[in-house]
């Protein structure tokens, strides 16, 4: 069982809520036992309103250990005018605690406020990107659907929490499973990370047998965080024997080359719209060493990334 907390902030779009809870309570009842256990708080008090007037019963977030898999902030209207030190505070003891964190809608704008997206690929609705740029920092926000970057998960607002959900549910329950619970919603068009602001899978890849599609979205759903081969077999419900000979005659290339590529590409995107070092960039695209990183981009694109940050100039 994991353990998810949600900090409702009054005036949090129900929709989007809606989507990010509804399928753990989905997956609880199809489960053999508990799958999600599940704690709704707010920074008012006993309840917390959404933008349309309905409450939710809550717990106040102070008076509640930080004991959670992942918790995550929930903010619509206008988060970029909350100045809390006491809710940041909090936030911060919360990760300290080895909490992931997670934002949906305008939550990474607060946890931002919190100093807790440094270095962190991360997402939000496109109502709040102008409160970034209002913002100083060097921010990795990508115009992306949903982002997990290791301990972080963001997504955009309205239904964009289904499509987080499902990457997460079929991340720790395998892919068949968290089928089940896009079906029961009648999701059936699980958009990947990148939708829409770039084209779907299978507008870059052609058509493609469902255990390619999905072991392709697990694997941009995992960049900082690599799945090994066994890993990604397991979630897509076969052999990694079986796997591998679908994704080479899907795609005419070994599985783990294409995720190599892969994050080499998101790498290739930092050097060349950040001032990251290439330490850090190596760092959130899966590499352990900058070494390592510089060999694979080498062998992939014949030259050093040292050598792309020199060509793109200062910012």
């Amino acid at each position: 069982m994991r353990k998810f907390g949600f900090l409702l902030v009054d005036d949090f779009a129900l929709l989007s809520t809606a989507a990010a809870l509804e399928p753990l309570r989905a997956a609880n009842m199809f489960a053999p036992s508990l799958a999600y256990d599940v704690t709704l708080l707010s920074t008012t008090g006993q309840t917390a309103q959404s933008s349309i007037g309905a409450r939710f019963e809550t717990a106040f977030y102070r008076d509640v250990s930080p004991d959670y898999d992942i918790l995550f902030v929930v903010a619509g209207g206008n988060p970029a005018r909350i100045n809390d030190p006491n809710l940041f505070a909090w936030l911060r003891q919360v990760e300290r605690a080895g909490v992931a964190l997670g934002g949906i809608s305008g939550g990474a704008l607060l946890l931002a406020k919190a100093d807790l997206l440094a270095g962190r690929r991360f997402t939000a609705h496109w109502h709040h990107y102008d409160d970034f740029n209002a913002m100083e920092g060097t921010w990795l926000l990508e115009r992306r659907l949903f982002v997990i970057d290791r301990d972080r998960y963001t997504c955009a607002g309205g239904s964009a929490p289904l499509d987080m959900m499902h990457a997460i549910i079929a991340r720790d329950h395998g892919r068949r499973f968290a089928q089940r619970i896009s079906d029961w919603f009648i999701q059936t068009d699980v958009r990947g990370a990148d939708a829409p602001q770039q084209s779907s899978i299978a507008a870059r890849y052609g058509v493609l047998p469902d255990s390619v599609l999905a072991t392709l979205e697990m694997m941009e759903s995992h960049i900082a965080d690599p799945l090994s081969q066994q890993q990604l077999a397991d979630l897509a419900g076969l052999s990694a024997r079986q796997l591998q000979r679908q994704f080479n005659d899907a795609i005419g290339r070994p599985m783990m080359e294409e995720y190599r590529r892969i994050r080499l590409e998101t790498a290739r995107d930092l050097i060349q719209t950040s001032r990251m070092p290439l330490t850090e960039v190596a760092q959130i695209t899966g590499f352990a060493t900058q070494a390592h990183f510089a060999d694979a981009y080498r062998r992939v694109y014949g030259e050093a990334p040292s050598a792309l940050r020199r060509k793109k100039g200062p910012a």
